[in-house]
């Protein structure tokens, strides 16, 4: 019952919500998660936040803060404390060890490893125990995460830019630069957040991308984005007819790439350079197979950066959870390419309906994110 919580509670699981954020560039594949420990007197005597996967979780940096005065308070955790071992000790052990008298979790962990054990063991323990405040808050935080472990594949966030009518290209495929400097910036930093970057085989060829993170743009907070925690996206490149060779941009870097086609590319790519076979479909690659496989290799976010054939691909597959326009002040003709190659529909009942999450201005260009409602 959300009305087991009061102001205190609230305000201390919100500051809980602001130290899990810190951990949003680095913490992949793990969840972002946040503690604060308050005393009897409402004083907060630790607090901490998931750094980077393998090392300790935000429990623990909070109990480390607050040494003695652990005993007695109350936690409050943006996610269940963990009751399993993994890289690191179960979580809730160390709050029982700690003597902390009551746990608030915003909401209970979605990975079945978990599962409201976490706060069973707390309760076994004798500590008091309630979870839900917060609780939207908190999952927007962890959406690919919780859906990862709800449905095995990652959330999918598409990319596209456009002018204002509507063209992700000029005819003859020129695209450098539709939208303003501010705009690629803030691509950078929905990059950063991801697990992984998409693109397609001819998005590849004809653009020649590096696919990366240009970590130094982001204007971040260096306390937090530390040498020892950057992390590049693992980037995954759909090549279906084995179109790729070495000497591309995204594939002679050393962070980890991902081919997927149906039959092995015979050249001799670098070290970092992975290849999955997936099923095709009627000669095209099974992308749902594609996904479920990239849910198995734990990416909870996935950045689609493709061009119109492969974005019509995924939306008439139903796979995409979030499309992110970034619209410039432009007007490119009717010659222009399109954001989607999809298939010609014949009444409006077919079209696809969007509901807007967000809209501003980045710069001189609009920032148009939203959901999209499958039938």
């Amino acid at each position: 019952m959300l009305n087991q919580f009061n102001s205190v509670d609230a305000r201390m699981m919100a500051l809980a919500i602001q130290l899990a954020k810190r951990g949003q560039y680095t913490t992949t594949p793990n969840p972002n998660v946040g503690c604060v420990l308050v005393n009897s007197q409402g004083n907060i005597v630790g607090q901490g936040w998931h750094q980077k996967a393998g090392t300790p979780h935000a429990e623990v940096h909070a109990l480390k803060e607050a040494g003695s005065w652990a005993k007695g308070a109350t936690a409050y955790v943006t996610l269940e404390p963990c009751s399993h071992f993994g890289r690191t000790p179960p979580c809730a052990n160390a709050l029982i060890e700690a003597g902390v008298s009551r746990v608030v979790a915003a909401m209970v962990d979605p990975n079945p490893l978990v599962a409201g054990s976490g706060l069973a063991k707390l309760t076994q323990a004798g500590i008091s125990t309630a979870h839900g405040l917060m609780q939207t808050q908190a999952e927007s935080l962890n959406r690919g995460f919780i859906k990862r472990m709800r449905t095995g594949r990652p959330w999918v966030t598409v990319k596209l830019a456009a002018s204002l009518d509507g063209k992700t290209a000029l005819a003859n495929g020129q695209s450098k630069w539709i939208t303003g400097p501010m705009a690629r910036q803030d691509v950078q930093r929905h990059r950063a957040r991801s697990c992984a970057i998409l693109s397609g085989s001819g998005t590849v060829l004809a653009d020649n991308p590096a696919l990366n993170v240009r970590y130094a743009e982001l204007g971040l907070d260096e306390t937090v984005l530390t040498e020892a925690n950057l992390i590049q996206p693992r980037k995954v490149i759909l090549d279906g007819r084995n179109q790729l060779t070495p000497d591309l941009t995204c594939l002679q870097s050393t962070s980890p790439t991902l081919l997927i086609n149906s039959r092995p590319n015979p050249l001799p790519f670098f070290a970092n350079v992975t290849q999955y076979q997936a099923p095709a479909v009627n000669n095209q690659l099974d992308l749902h197979a594609v996904f479920n496989y990239l849910g198995s290799q734990q990416i909870n976010n996935l950045w689609v950066e493709a061009g119109g054939k492969l974005a019509g691909a995924l939306l008439q597959s139903k796979l995409i959870d979030e499309l992110i326009l970034y619209q410039a002040p432009k007007l490119m003709g009717s010659k222009g390419q399109d954001l989607f190659d999809i298939a010609p529909l014949t009444s409006m009942q077919q079209a696809y309906s969007l509901s807007w999450s967000d809209v501003r201005q980045i710069g001189t260009d609009l920032k148009l994110t939203a959901t999209i409602a499958y039938e």
